[in-house]
């Protein structure tokens, strides 16, 4: 599908520097004609996430000239309020582990229905019809605001709330890891591959010390397993 399937509508995509945000990225700039990108600083202890955007946006622009011509402004917004009112091993120096309900500590609730909500506000003001966020709900850690049904009903209200015809667009949603890593190498070949596995960061614990194949991270936390696992997946069946 290309930038004129969706008419002149721009997107905003969710990018916080990671992997399936990166992606998820390439996959806007492949089907839009204008594409902005927003990060949140919500006090998260991975916040040098934030510190991969710029250089991965470069990166981005440096794949492919369209791209180059349709990636436009990029906004962060300050959301310390939602770090100060969870306590997550996200939000608070503490071990990640499983709770009493099944979800990990490192669930933040409401985070993705507060970012979601902020990005529609932006996209009002900015006329971007189209939202794009990497929630998935196929190879992830369970969190309840991933899912296909509360994206699909947060649309419904964003849209009665504002008035406007949003709509939510999650690319990754039924993709597992393996998937995730092989819709990069679709869109941007082995290049948008690399820039991922060199430029993104993933880690929940923010660490950039170790350099793996799949990436920079401690090798341990989940989100780690989940890109490991993954990348492993996907190299044995592309061969690389």
């Amino acid at each position: 599908m290309t930038a004129t399937d969706y008419g002149d509508d721009g997107a905003l995509v969710l990018f916080s520097g990671g992997q399936d945000s990166t992606t998820c990225l390439a996959w806007a700039l492949d089907r839009f004609p204008r594409v902005e990108t927003l990060g949140f600083d919500y006090g998260q202890r991975h916040r040098i996430e934030l510190d991969c955007r710029a250089r991965l946006r470069k990166g981005l622009t440096g794949l492919d000239q369209t791209w180059w011509r349709r990636l436009g402004r990029d906004h962060t917004i300050d959301l310390a309020a939602l770090g100060e009112v969870s306590d997550t091993a996200l939000t608070r120096e503490t071990e990640i582990a499983m709770e009493a309900d099944g979800l990990p500590n490192t669930f933040v609730p409401g985070r993705n229905l507060v970012f979601l909500t902020f990005a529609a506000a932006l996209a009002y003001r900015r006329g971007l019809r189209h939202i794009v966020g990497g929630m998935c709900e196929t190879d992830y850690s369970g969190y309840p605001d991933c899912r296909d049904d509360t994206i699909k009903a947060l649309q419904v209200a964003l849209n009665l709330g504002m008035q406007r015809r949003f709509v939510l667009h999650t690319p990754l949603m039924w993709l597992d890891k393996a998937a995730t890593w092989a819709l990069a190498e679709d869109l941007g070949g082995k290049a948008l591959v690399d820039l991922v596995v060199e430029g993104s960061h993933t880690c929940y614990l923010g660490e950039r010390g170790e350099r793996h194949d799949w990436g920079y991270g401690c090798g341990t936390c989940p989100a780690c397993e989940l890109r490991a696992k993954g990348f492993a997946r996907y190299a044995n069946h592309s061969g690389i």
